[in-house]
């Protein structure tokens, strides 16, 4: 795999049992990448521990008077310079790769699971540490993965270079070969305790980045507070603990750091002093000394990869923790009316169907189709919410928060977690079981607060769709004229076109309502099988709302509309209406027949209070 390769057809399912596994999965998904590194590494490191035998050649054929073997050790320190500078540029280069399609590898498996779960993953996973995760904690795996490979290069020189020593100068060599092990292991002792600080400053972070994040977001309600001084104090005081957590972490690799220096030098003095004495002794020749020497001296360059894969695994461990409880995460582990359980309040309404039941004719039984999304009613087991196909339904159910988890189940986001998930079905098919491409082009949920993307509004309009529907036709019911008009005038040239007109991130440059019916159009161009709205409306006033309320119950005639609203406007369109109470569907009909039967139902639309349904049901009495 090659950088302008990715990115990847399938980034594969991962091991995400614990994270060191999903470490050594990303390691084993990059076997050629690793191999070649290594290979470019050993390259490297024997010209370098190659060196000191050139020079040591070279001394020994001027202390020897002998042309032929300088000029012999001077061809030989030029091949081994070669072969630094292509290992070295070679090895980098390699290893960069890994890292890069190792740290892409990861934010596709986290984008995957991110279009997977879509609403549930903040709930289950603070927007801070999701931002950590697919930022720094991407970083410092993809980090360890490209390490391997240098490691195990750096490991393989040392085990060579010891090895070669012996061979080489046995009395020396030994002496070599039994200090560069300890050298290697030396910092073990205190890796437990620079990992500890190291996880700390990590939740420190992650702290600070999470109420960074939520104090943006509220920066608008904070300022109309004047809480903006206070939450300015919170964030330094805990960037403050990120700041002291990482002196502390950077003290204990500080003191790695000097293991790592302070080892090989008295290594050195220790070959300096025995080799001296063997010197003088006539056991060894001056140019062997001198070998013997420069290859410890040189063997600082592959120890501090074991330093360094000693800090990446401390580093990336608990980040490969964190990214591997994500992708660990699933839409639903029950699926299917029979976990539903026993009914809860109440009995179904006429028309509706009981708790756990499923409509008469109707089995989830067998295997889900794939392709094409299939057809039908849908209908919510918990709830007993049936939407009939191709007709326009309007829920009420008076609690904003009861809506928009519904409108969440409606879609396959189960709202809690998932163990206590059960799965609505769509043509008696369980929308849990179907491949999520399907289901999110069966189904598809508007929440109350949309979120538009920067960029123009013809981008913003192409979307994955049936192509039945186009922007204009979108635009028109969505009754979006206006905002037209608005961005042709705030266009580069005159008499622009307003579909080439850049909007802002979110849209902050249009009003409340405006982005609404943006994101309104943006859904009406995906002409799904099943559209459930949030309030669509909630941020327009009422005659724009009847408009709008009209072009969607038009533009989508024959289709399955499922909207979430308590405006009478709405309501009087719609093809029958469901009234929800205490999580269960209580009354179907017309916006009219349940304004005459229903009294909690007229209190919900028409914003009576409790007291005054009360006091109208007396009277009734």
């Amino acid at each position: 795999m090659q950088i302008h390769h990715l990115p990847y057809a399938d980034p594969g399912e991962p091991d995400v049992r614990s994270g060191t596994r999903f470490l050594l999965w990303l390691g084993r998904n990059q076997l050629g990448g690793q191999v070649k590194s290594l290979l470019w590494g050993l390259l490297l490191h024997l010209g370098i521990a190659g060196s000191p035998l050139g020079v040591g050649l070279a001394v020994q054929a001027v202390i020897d008077r002998s042309g032929g073997d300088l000029a012999r050790a001077g061809a030989l320190l030029a091949v081994l310079g070669a072969a630094i500078a292509v290992g070295d540029t070679m090895m980098h280069r390699t290893a960069v790769t890994n890292w890069i399609t190792a740290a892409a590898r990861v934010q596709q498996l986290l984008a995957r699971k991110s279009a997977e779960l879509g609403s549930l993953l903040n709930r289950r996973v603070a927007a801070g540490e999701v931002v950590a995760v697919s930022t720094g904690d991407v970083e410092k795996i993809g980090w360890f993965v490209e390490t391997l490979s240098r490691f195990a290069a750096a490991a393989t020189t040392l085990v060579l270079v010891c090895v070669g020593l012996v061979v080489y100068q046995p009395a020396l060599g030994v002496v070599v070969a039994a200090g560069v092990p300890v050298l290697a292991l030396a910092a073990l002792p205190l890796l437990p305790r620079a990992t500890r600080r190291a996880d700390v400053q990590r939740e420190k972070a992650g702290r600070a980045t999470e109420l960074a994040s939520d104090t943006v977001a509220g920066l608008r309600v904070l300022r109309g507070i004047g809480g903006e001084d206070l939450f300015l104090g919170r964030y330094r005081e805990a960037s403050q603990q990120v700041r002291e957590a990482a002196v502390h972490s950077a003290r204990m690799w500080a003191l790695i750091a000097a293991v790592q220096v302070l080892l090989p030098g008295l290594l050195l003095v220790v070959v300096v002093v025995y080799g001296a004495g063997l010197a003088l002794e006539g056991r060894v020749t001056v140019g062997e000394l001198v070998t013997v020497y420069g290859a410890v001296a040189l063997a600082h360059h592959p120890l501090r990869n074991f330093e360094e894969i000693a800090m990446a695994y401390s580093f990336s461990r608990p980040s490969a923790k964190r990214a591997a409880g994500v992708l660990a995460l699933t839409r639903t582990a029950a699926t299917g009316p029979a976990a539903a359980g026993e009914p809860q309040g109440g009995e179904a309404p006429a028309g509706e169907f009981p708790v756990g039941e499923l409509p008469s004719g109707e089995t989830p039984v067998g295997d889900p189709p794939a392709g094409d999304p299939p057809g039908g009613d849908l209908y919510d087991p918990v709830t007993g919410l049936l939407a009939p196909a191709g007709l326009f339904t309007a829920v009420v159910c008076g609690d904003p928060d009861a809506a928009g988890r519904l409108a969440d189940r409606l879609g396959g986001h189960p709202p809690g977690e998932p163990e206590a998930h059960v799965s609505v079905l769509l043509g008696g098919t369980p929308l849990d079981e179907l491949p999520l491409g399907t289901a999110r082009t069966a189904v598809l949920v508007q929440d109350k607060d949309p979120v538009l993307l920067s960029g123009t509004l013809r981008e913003l309009l192409d979307v994955p769709s049936s192509g039945r529907v186009t922007p204009g036709d979108a635009l028109a019911a969505a009754r979006c004229g206006d905002v037209l008009d608005a961005l042709a005038q705030a266009s580069a040239e005159p008499g622009g076109d307003p579909m080439d007109t850049r909007i802002t991130e979110r849209g902050r440059s249009l009003s409340g309502g405006q982005r609404q019916r943006l994101a309104l159009a943006r859904s009406l161009v995906t002409d799904p099988e099943v559209l459930v709205l949030d309030e669509p409306t909630s941020a327009v006033d009422s005659h724009t709302e009847a408009r709008v309320a009209a072009g969607v119950r038009e533009l989508r005639s024959g289709r399955t509309t499922v909207v979430l609203a308590s405006s009478p406007l709405l309501l009087d369109l719609a093809d029958r209406v469901v009234f929800v109470r205490d999580g269960r569907a209580v009354a179907v009909g017309t916006h009219r027949e349940l304004l005459a039967a229903e009294e909690r139902y007229r209190a919900v639309v028409t914003r009576e209070t409790e007291e005054d349904t009360l006091v109208d049901i007396e009277e009734r009495a």
